[in-house]
């Protein structure tokens, strides 16, 4: 198939794109921003998306960087390339979960032309990305007509591809907090084939002292509409030994404790938590036992 008509616009600076939103809103014109296309594309194709006017963000630079900030955040331009953010030392420095995060995220290809932003705002439940931000302190530079404003993770996902953008704002940043120094981390997911998305996965985070788990944060993705933070399974680590029985209690905490996880021809919803009660046993098994 081909895509609907739509009226095609490529602002070229941060001011000029936030200035065409707000006028194409006023109109009461159906608009998307696009800032890849290796999601939105697709569903133009198949008219799952039929916007009046789309929005192309790829002419501004200004928004497309990796660097610290002088209080040892890692930002991440909203333009900057999947790819980019793979291949950057600084973020494999920085922020090795999110690095790890990236390479898992479709084939080379896709995160050459995939926009770190643009991944984050399309919020797609079977995404690495929600469920890393979740457990890492994330925040999301935002601007649109009324000026700029900051959106922390925990508020940033709302539920099925929906975030809490207004469609007059611009993703701008992604800010992650200075990864403490010794702290545990691991990735862990289930696909069909190597590139596909996810049928579930978890990421963790936690801290090991004196052989006992501290601050632990887990969260599931490609279970529920938006990833989720897993906090029963943190809770009853908090203080336990890092070791295996204790993972696997975990493990069993965190798939019973799921809402309702989705079910579809790939995957039943029996079966998606049974993938999240094992990847989260490997995951904490995985982080404790990794050098720092």
């Amino acid at each position: 198939m081909k895509p609907a008509p739509f009226d095609y616009h490529a602002p070229a600076t941060l001011d000029e794109a936030v200035g065409l939103l707000a006028r194409l809103d006023d109109e009461g014109c159906d608009m998307k921003i696009i800032a890849g296309g290796q999601s939105l594309m697709p569903m133009l194709a198949l008219r799952v998306a039929r916007p009046e006017a789309l929005v192309d963000l790829r002419r501004l630079r200004e928004i497309d960087y990796i660097r610290r900030t002088d209080d040892g955040a890692l930002l991440i331009g909203a333009m900057a390339t999947k790819q980019a953010a793979a291949n950057s030392p600084l973020v494999k420095g920085t922020q090795p979960l999110f690095q790890a995060a990236t390479e898992l995220v479709g084939h080379r290809q896709i995160r050459n032309r995939g926009s770190v932003g643009g991944s984050f705002a399309h919020a797609d439940p079977a995404s690495e990305y929600p469920a890393v931000a979740l457990v890492l302190d994330t925040e999301f530079d935002v601007i649109g007509p009324d000026g700029p404003r900051r959106i922390p993770a925990a508020d940033f996902f709302v539920t099925y591809m929906t975030t809490a953008l207004e469609p007059t704002e611009i993703l701008t940043a992604v800010r992650f907090a200075p990864f403490p120094s010794g702290r545990r981390w691991a990735i862990q997911e289930f696909a069909r084939r190597n590139g596909d998305l996810a049928l579930a996965g978890v990421a963790v985070t936690l801290d090991v002292e004196d052989g006992l788990c501290h601050d632990v944060r887990i969260a599931a993705f490609g279970v529920e509409a938006t990833a989720v933070r897993l906090t029963a399974a943190e809770q009853m680590l908090e203080g336990r030994p890092a070791q295996r029985i204790a993972f696997e209690d975990a493990g069993k905490a965190a798939a019973t404790t799921l809402d309702d996880p989705m079910s579809c021809i790939h995957a039943s919803s029996d079966y998606r938590r049974h993938l999240v009660g094992v990847l989260t046993a490997r995951a904490l098994g995985e982080a404790a036992a990794r050098e720092h």
